[in-house]
């Protein structure tokens, strides 16, 4: 059983890694930068993460707001809260993939601080489509978009730990390989608490069927990635693990719009 302690460090350590949170330094102390264990807590660290957006979702929804205005509103203030980081991720990763002719290129376009065609289209895409999966939602009661949007950034994330364990570093170095390989036992955790969570969220607003085809749509659409990158790049990046996070939120909220 996970030391209580131990799992509250991790998860600001997460947090601090993963969104624009002011976390404490005492949390950092001595600590060599790796998160191989702490992604264990992904999957929490992203309800905390999409907490503020969900609450102002449901407000909003609650207080009569067009439902697509409101879901663009959440989907900026869960952008505030992480700095765009994943999103940054999913666009580098379009272009490279999308415009790049070898390894060495797609890389090379990869670490481009610019953004082209394929990137600013994936941006365009996600947000256009999450959005308009979460106003589709919001058609039998306020709380089930909110209730999405929270499983969503649970379960996202801990489809990115797969990702990321499933392919070695496609570079010598960069972020992802600073930061650790996910341990095998703290992808396990990641994953059997991310599907802890949509079941406790949403099984009983959603239903069960809907929310297992979600998952399952959502699984395959980042095992899709994961195949594609270890047959272009030989591996995973930073950005393919923010991509990763991407195409599971975005695959999950539209399977569940649809299901539902």
């Amino acid at each position: 059983m996970p030391n209580v302690s131990d799992l509250f460090g991790d998860l600001a350590r997460s947090l601090g890694f993963l969104s624009r949170f002011p976390i404490s330094s005492r949390f950092f102390e001595g600590h060599d930068g790796s998160v191989s264990r702490a992604v264990r807590v992904f999957p929490l660290a992203g309800l905390v993460i999409a907490l503020p957006a969900a609450l102002l979702l449901w407000l909003l929804l609650e207080w009569k707001a067009d439902p697509l205005l409101a879901a663009l509103i959440a989907l900026g203030a869960v952008t505030l809260s992480t700095g765009a980081l994943h999103e940054d991720g999913l666009a580098d990763t379009a272009d490279g993939l999308g415009g790049g002719r070898d390894r060495e290129h797609i890389l090379s376009v990869m670490k481009d601080s610019r953004t082209g065609s394929y990137g600013v289209i994936a941006l365009i895409l996600s947000y256009g489509l999450r959005a308009t999966a979460l106003a589709s939602l919001a058609g039998p009661s306020a709380a089930l978009p909110a209730l999405a949007l929270l499983s969503a950034a649970g379960g996202s994330r801990a489809l990115m730990v797969g990702h990321w364990r499933a392919l070695p570093p496609a570079r010598h170095g960069g972020i992802a390989v600073a930061a650790g390989r996910p341990e095998a036992d703290a992808s396990t955790f990641a994953l059997a608490s991310a599907a802890l969570i949509c079941l406790l969220l949403l099984v009983s607003v959603a239903g069960l069927l809907p929310l297992l085809f979600a998952t399952a749509l959502a699984a395959l659409g980042v095992f899709g990635l994961t195949r594609h990158a270890a047959q272009r790049i030989g591996g995973h990046t930073g950005d393919t693990i923010g991509a990763s996070q991407q195409v599971g939120e975005i695959v999950f909220l539209l399977a569940l719009a649809l299901a539902v």
